[in-house]
C-alpha cells in the first residue's frame, strides 16, 4: 500500500537530488511523475523518490493539514513496518584515514562562467570530515536575517543549499554559518562549533579571476574554509577594482578536462557512464533508451567482477537530475544488497560518483 499518494497539482520536492515541481502527469504503470520545474522543462523521476510539500497558509505561515483523507488502521501498520525497516537497515558511514580532522567549505560555483554578469551562483556546502554536520546559513545584517538553508549533511558529502540569481547577491553580502559537528553512535574527539561570519562584496563574484581550480569540483569555484577565526573574512574591492571590472573584459580560460589529479588506487576500476562515453551517436534515441544503456554498463561490469571479493569500481555518473544515480542506488539495495557502496573520493572524481565495494 501506498503510504504517500502523490496527485497530479501536486508540489513535490525531490529526495535525492536538488529541485522539484509541479506534478503534472503520472505513469502508475511504470511507478513514474512527470514534475515540470521552474523553468517549465517536464522532468521524469520515481513516485518513490519524490515528497509532497505542505500547502502553507500564508497567514500564518504554518502548513495546511489535510483532513480529506482519514489514517486507517493498515497505513498506520504499514508505516510501522517501515520504520522497523528502516532502523534495521542503517547507512553504513565510510570514513577516511584523514577524516577526523573537521573540513568544512562554502562554495560558490557559476553556473555561466563566460557571462558571469547574467549567471547565477550555486552555494554549495562541502563536508570533507568524518562528521556530521548540523549547519545553518543566514543572510542579512542583524536588522534583516533570514535562514536561507540549514540541515544535516553527512560525512564526506556535498549539498546544494541555494541558487542565487543576480538580483539578489546584495542580500548574500553578509553571511553567518554556523556548524555543529558529531558522530553518531560513536566516541570521538571534541569538536569545537563553528560559528563564523563571511562578507562577500557582490562585484567578487562578477570577477573571472574569483574563481579557481580546486579539488572538489569540475568547475572553478570560489572556496571559503569554514573555521573559527578572529577576524571577519572580507573579500576586499577597491574602487579601482570596480573601476576596470566595469569596462575591462577578462579573457576566459576554459579549464582542462584532464587537469592533474593524485594518482588512484591501482586496484580500483572506474566505468564513466555518460552516455556520449558509451555510444557515439544518440541520435533517436529517448532519454529512457539512453538510461537503459547506463544501466546495462553497469550491471554487465558487476557482472564481470563478481568474483573479484574486494574489487572496487567507481561508476562516474555526474551530479545531472540525479535520475542515474537514483537507478543505480536502487539496484544496489535490491539486486546486490550484499556489496557495499559509497560516494566516491571529491578529491579524485569531484561531484558524481558512486564506488561499489565486491563481497
Amino acid at each position: 500500500m501506498q503510504l504517500n499518494k502523490i496527485k497530479i497539482g501536486d508540489t513535490v520536492r525531490f529526495l535525492n537530488s536538488t529541485g522539484g515541481g509541479l506534478v503534472t502527469n503520472i505513469d502508475t504503470k511504470k511507478g513514474l511523475i512527470y514534475v515540470e520545474d521552474e523553468d517549465g522543462f517536464e522532468v521524469p523521476v520515481l513516485e518513490t523518490e519524490c515528497v509532497v510539500v505542505p500547502k502553507v497558509n500564508m497567514e500564518t505561515n504554518f502548513p495546511v493539514k489535510d483532513f480529506s483523507q482519514k489514517p486507517d488502521a493498515q497505513i498506520v501498520q504499514d508505516i510501522g513496518q517501515k520504520i522497523k525497516i528502516e532502523e534495521s537497515e542503517p547507512i553504513e558511514i565510510i570514513e577516511t584515514a584523514e577524516g577526523d580532522k573537521l573540513q568544512a567549505f562554502l562554495a560558490f560555483i557559476p553556473n555561466n562562467i563566460k557571462n558571469l554578469s547574467v549567471s547565477t551562483f550555486d552555494c554549495v556546502l562541502v563536508n570533507d570530515s568524518n562528521y556530521f554536520l548540523f549547519y545553518n546559513l543566514i543572510i542579512g545584517d542583524s536588522g534583516q536575517r533570514k535562514s536561507v538553508a540549514n540541515g544535516i549533511i553527512e560525512p564526506n558529502i556535498q549539498e546544494n543549499l541555494a541558487t542565487i540569481v543576480n538580483t539578489e547577491l546584495n542580500d548574500w553580502e553578509n553571511l553567518q554559518v554556523q556548524i555543529i559537528p558529531y558522530k553518531k553512535d560513536k566516541i570521538y574527539e571534541y569538536q569545537s562549533a563553528i560559528d563564523i561570519n563571511l562578507r562577500i562584496a557582490p562585484l567578487k563574484l562578477y570577477k573571472l579571476h574569483s574563481f579557481t581550480e580546486n579539488e572538489y569540483f569540475e568547475e572553478p569555484a570560489l572556496l571559503f574554509e569554514l573555521k573559527n577565526t578572529q577576524e571577519t573574512l572580507y573579500a576586499e574591492i577597491s574602487a579601482d577594482d570596480i573601476k576596470k571590472a566595469m569596462f575591462q573584459k577578462e579573457p576566459y580560460n576554459k579549464p582542462s578536462l584532464h587537469k592533474e589529479k593524485s594518482k588512484p588506487n591501482t586496484e580500483k576500476i572506474e566505468v564513466d557512464l555518460h552516455i556520449n562515453e558509451l555510444l557515439d551517436n544518440t541520435s533517436g534515441l529517448s532519454n529512457a533508451d539512453m538510461l537503459k544503456v547506463q544501466i546495462d554498463k553497469f550491471k554487465s561490469t558487476l557482472e564481470e567482477n563478481k568474483h573479484r571479493k574486494g574489487q572496487k569500481i567507481v561508476f562516474i555518473h555526474g551530479k545531472g537530475e540525479g535520475i542515474l544515480r537514483n537507478e543505480i542506488v536502487k539496484l544496489l539495495k535490491t539486486q546486490y544488497k550484499s556489496y557495499q557502496y559509497q560516494d566516491a573520493s571529491f578529491r579524485e572524481y569531484g561531484f558524481g560518483a558512486t564506488m561499489v565495494t565486491i563481497r
